[in-house]
């Protein structure tokens, strides 16, 4: 299948590109960084799938897209919040969550030749792009989220304020709920936690971290294009930030 690749981190794309190469299974046939100066080439070189990103400066995934007449089968590769994803799961269009697994790009590969043959995507899916869209810019300020999250011991049952979270993490196969005195354990996978919580002051800022915004107090540069979080608890907690997760943190901080 020929393929064309847009993404605003050139990291992100290079990893896709030698990704998507190793394969054996993709010609990729043109990359880019520039949604707006893509647009003309996907139209010249009518690429069989595009692998786009949502967040980008100057024109988002959703407006590019809408530029594309006809439109190739489209795989967003994007660290958007699992909830705005949900209305993915259709034949006509997938999704990888950064960081890209090999097993998430398989995935879609083998949904992408299952769809192949020729067969123009259905046009419900410039219907499905808007209501995607829609769900992006509002779907938080309408969504409730809960205030406070359950802690088992046993047979007790204790309901911790989120509030009073710093931070989730994952470790040993549970889950935490770090607070000033102690961690509690709950009964959610880290996941499962970042579509329950409220993304604007939770955010998912590693594989196994979900950090308040409210407790940030410092953000410094690390090995290899991560960072480091310092919290403002009385242990100063420092968390690890990983590189594909760098620019929603600060994003999410007003960086």
């Amino acid at each position: 299948m020929r393929a064309f690749l847009v993404d605003d981190e050139p990291l992100a794309l290079k990893r896709l590109q030698r990704m998507l190469a190793a394969t054996g299974r993709v010609e990729i046939i043109g990359i880019s960084s520039d949604p707006l100066q893509a647009v003309e080439t996907i139209l010249e070189t009518k690429p069989d799938v595009l692998f786009l990103d949502i967040e980008m400066p100057g024109m988002t995934g959703f407006q590019m897209l809408s530029k594309l007449d006809p439109q190739p089968m489209i795989v967003f590769t994007t660290a958007y919040d699992q909830y705005a994803l949900e209305a993915f799961g259709v034949n006509s269009v997938d999704y990888l969550l950064k960081p890209i697994e090999a097993p998430q790009l398989a995935r879609a590969l083998d949904k992408i030749d299952r769809m192949r043959g020729g067969v123009e995507p259905p046009q419900e899916i410039r219907g499905l792009l808007e209501r995607i869209a829609a769900l992006a810019a509002g779907g938080s300020a309408q969504r409730a989220y809960p205030d406070r999250i359950a802690s088992r011991n046993g047979e007790r049952v204790e309901m911790i304020e989120l509030a009073r979270v710093t931070h989730f993490f994952a470790r040993d196969k549970l889950t935490y709920a770090a607070t000033a005195s102690k961690n509690h354990v709950v009964d959610h996978t880290i996941q499962e936690l970042e579509q329950k919580v409220d993304p604007r002051k939770f955010i998912r800022i590693h594989r196994a971290i979900l950090v308040n915004l409210d407790y940030v107090h410092q953000l410094y540069s690390w090995f290899a294009g991560r960072m480091m979080v310092r919290l403002k608890d009385e242990k100063h907690t420092e968390l690890t930030v990983s590189r594909d997760r760098v620019r929603k943190l600060k994003e999410g901080l007003g960086l």
